[in-house]
């Protein structure tokens, strides 16, 4: 199937397009529905005829932005008009919901006239709390842009100006400093003089280019005010006629140092990237065709030649979906009535600063497991870098309240959290136990210390006061990784190889002396085991907590700490515990990783260690013990354990959060089923802390869940040991090593 096929496909696919309107209050009863409705949709239009500014509190406004186009200019395909533009517009939507969670009605508007589309336009306003211009030609795009600007009091942004302007003007803060010049003494040419030319144009002037250090080419050559056709210049172009009259590309080009394509593929040769000045910087943006290929430039001389295209298939894409959702995002989070200079110059240079940074693994996987380091190869993040949203949104609607634009307040740390917490439910719980983390950091362990991703992790771990990492391994390797990967922090080492423990030998040989180990044999483990190791470091206080297991199986990295750090005291089992959330749902499953049948003492005691780790997490525990039967539906040895855990937990003292079982699955999630058919059950609401018969049921249970229902997964936690262990699982990245990390010590914090 062709390209076109395909697309054809995925468009008339039922339901037809791609975008759908959902329900976000309940709508099952006929309550809800006069709510919804009449009669109680009275009572906020009468508020908010007397306060329009309810309009955000009540209704979708705050979150709402109109994508609009007249289909005059869309993409590369030119005038076909506002019908045949839909699927783009609607597109658009996508990529707002995607990247920054902002609902979308995209308008398609039959109307050439400029100052018909913009009185249309402007009639709109009280629908939506911002307004994208779309694929609208040149130079109405300017005009009605500048219009709606002046008398609209919410945000109007026309991004095919704006938006490449914003993400080259990122890149090209971070490529004169790779090749060590200034904004201030770069000349640069430019190829093209439509819409996204002259706005990018401007835009790096307000980064400091200085303006007579631009020339700008069109199609008939160099802009110049003395040129035949000089009298058809707008008040957009006639500030970059500073061009000779006679001049071509050619000559713009000529000891240039940046050269920005927005024009046509295929204009520039290599023998033009030969006269520009040394360590050249070229940003070739014309789609789909470059105006010279990222090879054929990098290829035309030897020095260094940065090279940035619109294309995914080549580095330094400069993608506009970098911009316009996180723009869009923080002004319409302050209620900003304008989207200024101000607030585009904080998106560009927060996500210069956010390429600078290590990039997580999931996003490296997403581009091809190639190495994505800060370099000439990558000035910009990734369009699937997530962490985009809470590091450029907050730069965006900080810039918007220090301009006067934002007519609401918001705390910067606070509000970064409630953008993570935006990507998933997940991610708002390990913010819970990270921020109780930096609160009073401990020492992690960390028993393979010479891993990329540990050192990642460590160097994360560092950066953000989490804790304060040691790492177990040989100084020089560590040193010289940290080195390699461009990590800034002096990590604290501990090298096996240094002949300083001898007091861990004695520690380990005098705990497991009774168990057959010889002094000789001790040695050995300390010396040449690393979880050992480090978990000798955890008994005796050197460390406060321990994390191992990236590089071992399970069962291999578990067995040293429950023989030297063992379970806690009155504790008997160590169990392992996922957080899972689904939706805004989250539970806690047990045990998944460690106990193979357990019986009902074990399943109590797994129970009340589950419960107390989920009030590390800020979670109310409720448990169900998990079982094919509903309360003695079934009666065998195996319903029976569950059933007699139960009754162990309810006459334990200790335990003051509601309990039942044995339940099936369903029965303990559902709230119509407990408050219904089983109404006297301890269970006021559904279950957060499951409890599965066995480790078989357990494991098969939560990816199930994971790869079936959606479900974001932390963990796996491990409950009941005598000070904090955690066994990553094999292929973790960094992010699970910083939120287990975090969970460590939050457990010191604890003991």
């Amino acid at each position: 199937m062709t390209l076109e096929d395909e697309s054809r496909e995925y468009h008339r696919r039922s339901p037809s397009g791609k975008v759908e309107i959902s329900t976000t209050k309940p709508t099952s009863t006929q309550r809800d529905l006069s709510l919804a409705y009449s009669p109680g949709v009275a009572t906020p239009c009468r508020d908010i005829a007397e306060d329009q500014s309810l309009a955000y509190e009540y209704t979708t406004k705050g979150n709402l932005v109109g994508v609009v186009s007249n289909g005059s200019a869309v993409l590369g395909l030119g005038d076909i008009g506002p019908a045949a533009s839909k699927p783009v517009m609607e597109g658009k939507g996508v990529l707002f919901k995607r990247f920054a969670d902002i609902d979308v009605f995209d308008i398609e508007l039959d109307l050439a006239d400029p100052g018909a589309f913009t009185e249309a336009v402007a009639a709109m306003e009280p629908t939506f709390g911002g307004i994208n211009l779309e694929d609208i030609r040149t130079p109405d795009c300017f005009s009605i842009e500048a219009a709606l600007r002046d008398r609209l009091d919410i945000p109007v942004f026309h991004d095919d100006q704006h938006g490449t302007a914003i993400i080259s003007g990122a890149a090209l803060l971070n490529a004169v400093d790779l090749v060590d010049k200034s904004l201030g003494e770069v000349h640069v040419a430019f190829a093209g003089a439509g819409a996204a030319a002259t706005a990018t144009a401007r835009f790096y002037t307000s980064l400091g280019v200085p303006r007579e250090q631009i020339t700008m080419c069109d199609v008939d050559g160099i802009l110049s005010a003395s040129r035949a056709d000089a009298g058809e210049l707008n008040e957009f172009t006639e500030p970059f006629a500073l061009g000779v009259e006679d001049g071509d590309l050619a000559d713009a080009i000529d000891g240039a140092d940046v050269f920005v394509g927005l024009s046509v593929g295929g204009i520039v040769s290599q023998e033009m990237v030969q006269s520009m000045a040394a360590d050249p910087i070229i940003f070739a943006m014309a789609n789909p065709d470059p105006e010279i290929s990222y090879d054929d430039a990098r290829a035309a001389r030897d020095d260094t030649v940065i090279v940035a295209t619109g294309r995914s298939d080549y580095p330094n894409q400069v993608n506009n979906v970098l911009g316009f959702p996180f723009i869009f995002r923080g002004a319409l989070d302050v209620r900003a009535t304008d989207i200024n200079e101000e607030m585009k110059r904080a998106a560009a240079e927060a996500l210069a600063d956010l390429a600078r940074t290590d990039v997580p693994d999931s996003v490296v996987k997403a581009y091809g497991d190639g190495p994505l380091r800060f370099g000439t190869e990558y000035l910009i993040p990734k369009p699937l870098d997530s962490r985009i949203l809470y590091e450029v949104t907050p730069a965006v609607a900080e810039a918007a309240m220090d301009s006067g634009v934002a007519r609401r307040s918001v705390d910067l740390d606070s509000y970064r959290e409630e953008l993570e917490a935006r990507l998933g439910t997940s991610r708002e719980l390990i913010r819970v136990v990270l921020n109780k983390a930096t609160s009073d950091p401990k020492r992690v362990v960390f028993a393979e210390g010479e891993d990329e991703k540990i050192l990642r992790a460590a160097s994360r771990l560092v950066e953000e006061g989490i804790a304060d990492p040691v790492l177990v391994g040989r100084s020089e390797q560590i040193l010289g990784t940290i080195d390699e990967l461009g990590l800034d922090f002096d990590p604290v080492v501990a090298d096996p190889a240094d002949g300083e423990w001898s007091h861990y030998v004695e520690y380990l040989y005098e705990r497991r002396q009774r168990n057959g180990l010889t002094r000789s044999a001790a040695a050995e483990l300390v010396e040449q085991d690393r979880n050992y190791f480090a978990s000798v470091m955890v008994a005796t206080g050197d460390a406060d907590a321990m994390l191992t297991g990236l590089t071992n199986h399970y069962p291999t990295a578990l067995r040293p700490p429950l023989q030297v750090v063992g379970t806690a005291p009155e504790t008997d089992y160590a169990a392992g515990v996922y957080l899972l959330t689904v939706g805004n749902r989250v539970v806690f499953c047990a045990d998944a990783t460690v106990n193979l049948d357990p019986d009902a003492e074990v399943l109590a005691e797994v129970t009340k260690h589950t419960a107390d780790l989920a009030r590390r997490f800020d979670v109310e525990p409720r448990a169900a013990l998990l079982s094919y039967s509903d309360f003695g539906s079934v009666d065998t040895e195996g319903v029976e354990k569950p059933r007699h855990a139960v009754r162990t937990l309810r006459e334990d003292p200790a335990v003051d959060f509601p309990v039942d079982g044995e339940m099936q699955a369903d029965t303990a999630l559902v709230a119509e089923m407990l408050t219904d058919t089983y109404d006297f059950t301890d269970l006021d609401a559904p279950a957060n802390v499951l409890v599965f018969p066995n480790l078989e049921a357990g494991n098969i249970g939560y990816k199930l869940l994971q790869r079936l229902g959606g479900a974001e997964t932390i963990g796996p936690m491990l409950v009941g040991m005598d000070k904090p262990v955690h066994v990553l699982q094999r292929g973790d990245e960094v992010q699970d090593i910083v939120s287990l990390a975090g969970v460590a010590v939050v457990d010191a914090q604890n003991r």
